[in-house]
């Protein structure tokens, strides 16, 4: 049995799955190869661009300066630090913990292989972790934002000089939000797994305020979107629906704490809580596949058969994205490249890419392949692939281009980024108020201030890009298409 690729019967919609396949992934332009390890540095740089409260000492990206410094004193509290999701000045407390709990994963899972870049991997998610152990301090309470999104998205300034309204949003047990709860819950529970050998007093502050959130999340259900409405929705609103972050928080207490009871709560309510729905789906509100994926390490090692269905629900994960079978759920651009419906299709490109080489290496060491009705994919197959993804990201694509700032010869230059496309602090130390920086959102000039590894929204469906503040869907960068590229990154540059 072949072990390099899709193993096929001699059948010909096999032959023809087969052939698709091959054209979408070897018949593509062929370059020298990429220098990963520059991606990867640059890729954990980009977060030094997002932070928001007073920056460290050896902040590398200088022409950032501290900003919101009063975040949470109209609540009581200190809310301070953590991270801009995007190109705006808002804390999303939503996406900023998947991008938490993503960074932990990239680093438990490639930490190994990340070299020098793994120190600042580490600093990354130590920063949001930081932020969410204050956004949890108060029990029975998570504070999920601090920004009016409408008072910020009607101005165009940097986060230095930000002085629209800094409305603190919580959640309660009179206006519950299980989902970004269970998030935040996952997030501190994947980072105690990071620290445990580096810091194992912060390490037990993680999972124990871990345990305390999920057990928040769990009691007082309901989605955050329904208490919070207009303040998180059109922008981060839970359509989802806040079942698959129970789960994903409890598989990440399992795997954290080893304690029985996650083991049986993920047990109990696989089926109630619907954990074989959308299985095609990852990202800040989906959290589906990679919940299966997460969970079938264990069966795959042999060591949890009563997960067993779990591990069918991640075959069918891989199934339903491979290109050319009969019942793929994603849609591939004429260039190879994975996209989905809506904005910042980078998104879904890194996200599904980690959980194809993340599934591969656990199928590796069981040496098992997938299954997809009349063929079956390998391990190598798989990493192929998510390596053909990260590929275009990187410039191998129809235009030739990279869509990460700074890295390759040709980047996308107006990026939708208020901090990158204002002049810094130090070139213009004169505030720049809330609509004085419309001219230059509207400006056709590169921005002034280069946000290095920022990876942005990325090309429609087919392989075209505008490079163009006001076409935010295709160019905004976002910390949640960067914190699953780390993990991808760090893998590629250890073995080609």
């Amino acid at each position: 049995m072949a072990r390099n690729g899709l193993c096929l019967p001699g059948n010909v919609p096999a032959f023809r799955a087969t052939l698709v396949l091959s054209l979408l992934l070897l018949l593509q332009p062929i370059r020298a190869g990429h220098d990963y390890h520059d991606a990867l540095r640059k890729s954990i740089l980009f977060f030094e661009g997002q932070r928001s409260g007073k920056l460290p000492p050896d902040q590398r990206l200088k022409w950032r300066r501290d900003s919101a410094l009063h975040d949470g004193s109209t609540a009581g509290v200190d809310l301070t630090g953590g991270y801009y999701d995007a190109g705006d000045n808002v804390k999303f407390g939503f996406p900023m913990a998947f991008t938490t709990t993503l960074l932990a994963w990239s680093i438990i899972d490639f930490g190994r292989v990340m070299g020098t870049e793994q120190r600042n991997a580490v600093k990354a998610l130590r920063w949001g972790t930081d932020y969410l152990l204050k956004a949890t301090a108060v029990p029975g309470v998570v504070f999920v934002q601090v920004g009016d999104p409408y008072s910020d998205h009607n101005c165009w300034e940097r986060p230095e000089d930000m002085d629209t309204r800094r409305t603190v949003y919580k959640i309660d047990h009179n206006n519950p939000g299980s989902d970004v709860a269970g998030e935040t819950a996952a997030a501190l529970a994947a980072a105690s797994i990071v620290f445990r050998s580096r810091d194992s007093a912060y390490s037990r502050l993680l999972l124990n305020r871990a345990v305390k959130v999920f057990e928040f999340a769990d009691t007082h259900r309901g989605a955050y979107s329904s208490s919070l409405k207009n303040a998180v929705c059109p922008f981060y609103c839970d359509v989802n629906g806040f079942q698959d972050e129970l789960l994903w928080g409890a598989a990440w207490l399992h795997k954290a704490s080893r304690r029985r009871q996650y083991r049986e709560y993920i047990v109990r309510n696989e089926v109630i809580l619907r954990a074989g729905d959308t299985i095609n789906e990852f990202g800040w509100d989906n959290k589906h596949a990679g919940i299966n994926i997460l969970i079938s390490k264990e069966v795959l090692m042999g060591k949890a058969d009563y997960f067993e269905s779990f591990k069918q629900n991640a075959d069918g994960f891989i199934c339903s994205v491979l290109p050319g079978l009969a019942h793929t759920q994603v849609q591939y651009s004429p260039g190879g490249l994975i996209f989905k419906p809506g904005g910042s299709n980078m998104q879904h490109v890194t996200s599904l890419s980690f959980l194809l080489l993340t599934y591969s290496n656990y199928l590796s060491h069981a040496n098992k392949n997938v299954p997809c009705g009349m063929t079956s994919a390998s391990p190598a197959f798989l990493k192929q692939l998510a390596k053909r993804q990260v590929d275009y990201i990187l410039g191998d694509n129809p235009l030739r281009m990279s869509y990460m700032v700074g890295y390759g010869p040709r980047y996308p230059q107006r990026i939708h980024h208020r901090g990158s496309s204002l002049p810094s602090v130090q070139a213009h130390p004169a505030r720049i108020g809330c609509k004085a920086g419309s001219r230059y959102f509207l400006s056709p000039n590169p921005n002034p201030n280069k946000l290095v590894g920022a990876v942005v929204g990325g090309p429609n469906s087919s392989d075209a890009f505008p490079d163009s503040r006001p076409y935010f869907q295709e160019s905004e960068p976002t910390t949640y298409i960067n914190a699953p590229l780390v993990g991808l990154l760090s893998y590629f540059a250890a073995h080609y």
